[in-house]
């Protein structure tokens, strides 16, 4: 029997992780279209049910004895074509590589056949002081089959 509740959180085909998402009224400006500063919190959500899936998750590591934590450092977007209102998005989602406490992430969302917005970012895994802190070897080793082959 499927586990309902990892059924929101997507889904992996080889190394890339897709999530799909609704977009709601409460996503849009009063156009229908979807507001430009929602698109961050899409890629946000599909980040962090990668890492639920791959068995990573953010309440383990605040619960570390060194208590660790994510931020975005640098993100870059492109907006190609809006969303509206009710559209079935799937937003795809790889963590390439890591070097240090640095993660790079290529993240797409598609309507269909239809690529809407890009997004490459470099996240850094903190401590709660915000000082850059190495990933452990666990969360690595969990993350590795995603990673790009050097």
């Amino acid at each position: 029997m499927m586990d309902k509740t990892q059924a929101t959180m997507g889904y992996f085909e080889g190394r890339k992780h897709y999530y799909p998402l609704r977009v709601f009224y409460e996503d849009t400006d009063f156009t229908g279209v979807v507001y430009y500063a929602n698109y961050l919190k899409f890629f946000e959500r599909a980040r962090s049910s990668f890492f639920r899936l791959a068995g990573v998750t953010h309440s383990e590591l605040l619960e570390r004895e060194t208590p660790l934590g994510f931020v975005i450092r640098k993100i870059d977007l492109e907006y190609k074509r809006p969303a509206r209102i009710d559209d079935a998005l799937l937003v795809m989602t790889s963590y390439d590589r890591y070097k240090g406490p640095r993660l790079w992430v290529s993240q797409e969302i598609w309507r269909g056949d239809e690529l809407l917005t890009t997004a490459n970012s470099e996240a850094a895994c903190i401590d709660l002081t915000g000082r850059p802190r190495r990933p452990t070897p666990d969360m690595i080793q969990k993350l590795s089959p995603y990673f790009l082959p050097d």
